[in-house]
């Protein structure tokens, strides 16, 4: 009888876990061919910003979006206007299709497909660069359409069922777990450690890979060693929607998630992974990371991965796992124009290292595949020319060299008229594009202006150039500067090509932490605080050079956690929620760098 009673409890429960997992869409609307919506917040006027085409929503990239774009989407969402723009947030699955590139509003249009933009669905983004707004509210009373309004009661019953599957009672569904443990048994067997958790068939038979709908009253299950001691919380996740994740379980319980088909705890856990990355200094974690998301062919974990170890590049180069990396891996970073890098050189050098621990295994055919993308015109032309004796595989590949420094040498030696109209030079080749690089002259560092006291005087730093020996100095001065302000100025050539190096332009990068520090600088910010890096010339020289120049956030001075570019000469940082940070950093406690980048356009 207290079977009977146990499963017609059980019976109750689910009936009312079923209930928690709906979600009720109270005012469903009809969607129209440009409607847009804001998507994945719980807030009714922020979101990912979604438009109607083709009978299916999709997303909006980023590129060249402003405040204006943002106001029309507000605007045709019946909201008063736009407070900001976010770019870089996680608001959960995105729709497939990214209908919308490179769109253009004045910010009168009363809808968002009035502006100019790329044919619908031309675009070269991905959806890390989905847009998102936030919006005015107002005190008025809106007319929101197409609000989805949740009912989710889980929080009142998954304590109870957590303690249900703790005791037992009732349990009528047997799991017996498997792992191997690498070791191998007298007969030459693979030796298996077992486990066996009882739990109820009821609560399993929501999860379809468990079979537990049917007259089965077990199952067995194999899951890798490492991850066996996960496996109970995993399937206690079943019964109370909850888990504790940690940094040592996170790819485990992911890694379940994606085996078992539990595809909510899936994709939760993968955005953790942003959290996760900073946290391992010897970068084993982040490598791994990589290795599992190419195994289970999660491009967007991938991506993740790749891009923190870009961006970090040089601490990755002196971690434990550098020498782990497996070709692919360093193959991928070495295509990637957003690693960051003190210049080329050092991207050689390292690359050099690394196949040179590894000749043995690896063959010259790879280690000339590797070292192809290498890109030798942006090496500092005085490193050139050490190449012949400074470099660890010049004699084992120097046909390759030889070649490659050839390229350069015409690059940085032919007049620009002369480069432009070579039938061998293509501008659009990587091999003349930048990386982002730190070293001197191409960058310059900048406190937070939260850490300058107000009666505190400011050294200001000020590059000169010295033409004749392509060198460059530091004169400084020291003006008072307000305490919520950071100034600097640096000089930079007008491109890398040596035969600019005379030819010097001049920058200040300002941090500016208050609306009060932009009106000085005779700007209206947005947001705060902002960052500027601003031409001081008052012409342009070269009108086949684009600088395309990038701020890099530094937590606490270990790593690099958001690289972005600026809007004309602004950048936004946001440390209250209206653009989130690719990876945390913990008290906001992060430095700037300013990086010029010039390229031939």
């Amino acid at each position: 009888m207290l079977r009977y009673q146990n499963l017609n409890t059980l019976g109750l429960l689910l009936l009312c876990v079923f209930g928690s997992a709906m979600r009720f869409n109270l005012f469903t609307q009809t969607a129209k061919e440009g409607s847009i919506r804001l998507a994945g917040s719980k807030s009714i006027s922020e979101g990912r910003v979604e438009v109607f085409h083709d009978g299916q929503w999709g997303t909006v990239c980023d590129d060249e979006w402003d405040i204006n774009e943002a106001q029309v989407v507000c605007r045709q969402l019946n909201f008063p206007g736009a407070k900001s723009v976010v770019f870089g947030k996680d608001y959960g699955q995105a729709p497939k299709p990214i209908w919308l590139d490179d769109i253009t509003c004045k910010g009168t249009e009363t809808q968002l497909v009035s502006c100019g933009f790329k044919a619908w669905g031309s675009t070269d983004c991905n959806h890390k660069e989905d847009v998102g707004v936030i919006c005015e509210t107002g005190s008025n009373n809106l007319t929101i359409s197409d609000s989805t309004y949740s009912l989710d009661h889980s929080i009142h019953l998954s304590d109870r069922l957590g303690q249900i599957f703790d005791s037992g009672i009732g349990c009528d569904f047997q799991i017996f777990l498997q792992s191997p443990t690498g070791n191998k048994l007298e007969d030459g067997t693979p030796e298996i450690t077992e486990q066996t958790i009882c739990s109820h068939k009821i609560f399993l038979s929501l999860f379809p890979f468990f079979s537990a709908a049917s007259e089965m009253t077990n199952i067995t299950v194999s899951v890798d060693m490492s991850c066996q001691s996960h496996f109970t919380s995993f399937i206690r996740y079943f019964y109370t929607y909850k888990i504790d994740v940690t940094f040592s379980s996170a790819m485990c319980l992911h890694q379940m998630a994606s085996k078992f088909g539990v595809k909510q705890l899936k994709e939760d856990i993968g955005r953790l992974f942003s959290q996760i990355l900073p946290e391992d200094a010897s970068f084993s974690t982040q490598v791994s990371l990589y290795q599992y998301a190419v195994e289970t062919e999660d491009l967007i974990l991938e991506e993740n991965c790749l891009q923190f170890l870009a961006w970090n590049y040089q601490n990755l180069t002196c971690s434990p796992a550098w020498t782990s990396l497996s070709v692919e891996l360093l193959r991928a970073l070495l295509t990637r124009s957003d690693l960051v890098a003190p210049d080329e050189y050092f991207v050689l050098q390292t690359v050099e290292k690394w196949i040179t621990e590894k000749a043995s295994s690896i063959s010259l055919e790879t280690q000339a595949e590797l070292l192809s993308h290498i890109r030798f015109p942006m090496i500092p032309t005085e490193k050139l020319y050490e190449l012949e004796s400074n470099s660890l595989l010049y004699n084992t590949h120097k046909n390759m060299y030889l070649e490659s420094v050839l390229k350069a040498f015409n690059f940085n030696f032919l007049l620009l008229n002369n480069l432009l109209t070579n039938p061998k030079f293509q501008k659009e080749n990587p091999d003349y594009k930048p990386r982002i690089y730190t070293a001197k002259p191409w960058s310059i560092y900048l406190d937070s202006p939260s850490k300058v006291s107000s009666d505190q005087r400011q050294p200001v730093y000020q590059n000169i150039y010295n033409r004749r020996q392509y060198d460059y100095g530091y004169g400084r001065y020291y003006p008072t500067q307000p305490p919520y302000i950071r100034s600097n100025l640096f000089g930079t050539p007008v491109h890398n090509s040596l035969i600019f190096h005379g030819n010097i332009t001049t920058w200040e990068a300002d941090v500016l932490s208050t609306t009060y520090a932009c009106s000085i600088k005779g700007l209206k910010c947005e947001s705060v605080p902002a960052a500027r890096l601003d031409n001081r010339n008052s012409y342009t020289p070269l009108p086949n050079i684009l600088f395309r120049n990038r701020l890099l956030l530094m937590c606490k001075n270990k790593y690099i956690f958001q690289v972005q570019g600026f809007k004309g000469n602004l950048a936004y940082v946001s440390t209250n929620g209206t653009q989130a940070f690719a990876y945390p950093c913990p008290d906001d406690n992060y430095k700037y760098i300013f990086v010029v980048r010039p390229e031939y356009v």
